[in-house]
């Protein structure tokens, strides 16, 4: 089994990474592999809404940027982390292009992306989080994704690249998620060869 995690942050070692990072610690002791794409600072455009997508059912997008290569590796995963500071109370602009773009994919093939496990991480320094936990939840539901729970909403609270790691709920709440993602991961797996 295999968990992929978009870093919506252009900041590569930043809060975000570190969220995400402390989930895959929990996923790794439980055998599941992990990448991390770094997708803040990434050339990624948004959706030009021109349908190709439903005309061609190639499952890719028209757009030649790096998109093609992240629907691919999302369609192979068992499961997706989208992690993503919060911007003005939404998500990274990066991480706005792909979820627009994977999802407008996905569904013109027939939900690609349909019962794969799906989990938000959240950075946030103060307010609006909760905003982005659920932009990026909507995205899981509208693809017939499955969304575990945790002990709070995946978020955790940090100005500086590091800070995160001194809040101490915020951490509990992703090593929660890692471990209820591990076993979603692994009912489903076994629902699927039984």
């Amino acid at each position: 089994m295999k968990v992929l995690a978009f870093n919506g942050s252009p900041r590569k070692n930043g809060n975000t990474y570190h969220a995400i990072q402390t989930v895959f610690e929990t996923l790794k002791k439980e055998g599941i592999e992990t990448e991390l794409i770094q997708l803040g600072g990434t050339d990624i455009r948004g959706c030009r809404a021109c349908y190709k997508c439903f005309e061609k059912k190639n499952r890719k997008c028209i757009q030649n940027d790096v998109f093609n290569l992240f629907i691919k590796k999302m369609e192979e995963a068992d499961g997706i982390i989208l992690g993503s500071p919060t911007y003005f109370c939404n998500v990274s602009t990066e991480l706005k292009a792909l979820i627009d773009r994977a999802g407008l994919v996905a569904i013109a093939n027939g939900y690609l992306l349909r019962r794969k496990v799906g989990a938000a991480v959240v950075a946030v320094r103060r307010a609006g989080a909760t905003h982005v936990y659920s932009s990026i939840n909507y995205f899981f539901g509208i693809n017939h994704m499955i969304i575990p729970g945790s002990s709070y909403w995946n978020l955790g609270i940090g100005m500086e690249p590091g800070d995160i790691l001194k809040d101490k709920e915020g951490l509990v709440t992703f090593r929660d998620l890692g471990e209820n993602m591990a076993w979603l991961l692994e009912k489903l797996s076994a629902g699927s060869q039984g």
